[in-house]
């Protein structure tokens, strides 16, 4: 798996794909000093930074081909990690979401972010093989029952937001797979219509509980939300953000939103509030320019792919990540309800910045072999 890494030197691999992503983690690093100087949050996530980055050159420098060949051992894996983080005693039960293990000296980890890649590798092994008509129903079932497993055993935990990350996978795979643009059309159409005929009954059978509703409500009709109850989150991420203005606040701890405790995980769901106080809206831009990218850079390599299947597992990542900044920027600036999605790279917590390194790895393998047959 590693002859790629005898016979080719360090020039093609994409240092600067790895070097914007670094770049992104330190920037979060110090924007979850400035959410939490008290705590260790910013020494854990160097710490991580150091891992991710050696699990990311031990994959880019694997052969990417022969990884996918292991595809559904991965996967099977990954379920069964899904099935042992239920598991009382095994599990931690963090604000009634039994979604995380405990590693001594490193905090916890989240599988449901690590099954996301072998998610990813088992739809692209599926659906890579070249093709030349349009998806039959068969094709467009059994990606669903790849993409149903993850989600339905992610939403026995319960964790509803990390379970709705995993649809912009097979979304895109499914798009760059010539499904017919009709069905596509047709999903787009009845969306409309069975969101919110879901939401109703899920709210009249109870499946929708109280606070998700109200969390909903704050962002459908602000003026009338309970600001001091389940409101509270997105209102204070709004004031926080607001705070920071064109350049940044440079108001001392006495002032700050984050510091003084008003803005609930500054650190994790609403690192882009906090960025936002620190450096203003030139901030906010220039990390949005990093993260554009970043992106673009993954979707250059997906041009460069050799093969059909390298190029789905690169796009598949670029839609997982896109989805991700969607929903936290649009949570921290009200605009969407709070379901716990953390922003790539910037969000403190081990199990997310090595999962989108080791993913990272994976583009950069597949750019590597675009000379190799």
């Amino acid at each position: 798996m590693l002859s790629v890494s005898g016979r080719r030197s360090f020039r093609d691999f994409d240092w600067f794909l790895a070097l914007i992503a670094i770049m992104i983690v330190l920037f979060g690093t110090w924007q979850i000093h400035n959410a939490q100087p008290d705590e260790s949050y910013w020494e854990k996530q160097l710490v991580g930074l150091g891992i991710a980055f050696v699990f990311m050159l031990v994959v880019s420098f694997m052969d990417y081909r022969k990884l996918i060949d292991f595809a559904p051992a991965f996967y099977v894996f990954g379920l069964v990690l899904l099935i042992v983080v239920l598991i009382p005693g095994i599990g931690m039960k963090i604000n009634g979401q039994r979604c995380w293990i405990k590693l001594p000296g490193l905090g916890q980890f989240q599988p449901s972010e690590f099954v996301k890649i072998p998610t990813v590798l088992m739809l692209a092994r599926f659906f890579g093989p070249p093709r030349t008509g349009p998806l039959s129903w068969r094709e467009m079932l059994i990606g669903c029952g790849i993409l149903g497993l993850p989600i339905a055993l992610i939403l026995l935990e319960p964790d509803a937001g990390q379970a709705i990350t995993y649809f912009p996978l097979l979304a895109v795979v499914l798009f760059l797979s010539a499904v017919r643009m009709r069905l596509v059309v047709a999903a787009c159409i009845l969306s409309i219509f069975l969101i919110p005929a879901a939401y109703m009954v899920g709210v009249k059978t109870g499946k929708i509980k109280n606070y998700q509703q109200e969390r909903i409500n704050v962002i459908l009709d602000p003026e009338n939300a309970d600001k001091r109850g389940y409101g509270y989150h997105t209102w204070q991420s709004i004031v926080t953000v607001g705070k920071g203005g064109l350049l940044g606040t440079r108001a001392s701890n006495e002032f700050s939103q984050s510091k003084l405790k008003f803005l609930p995980e500054p650190h994790t769901d609403f690192i882009f509030a906090v960025t936002a106080e620190s450096t203003g809206f030139v901030g906010c831009i220039l990390l949005l320019l990093a993260y554009a990218i970043l992106l673009s850079r993954l979707i250059t390599g997906a041009r460069r792919a050799p093969d059909r299947t390298g190029m789905l597992v690169i796009m598949a990542i670029v839609g997982g990540l896109a989805f991700q900044l969607f929903i936290n920027i649009g949570m921290a600036l009200g605009m969407l309800p709070v379901i716990g999605v953390p922003l790539p790279l910037m969000s403190a917590g081990l199990s997310s910045v090595l999962a989108t390194f080791i993913a990272i790895g994976f583009a950069i393998s597949i750019q590597l072999r675009r000379f190799v047959n």
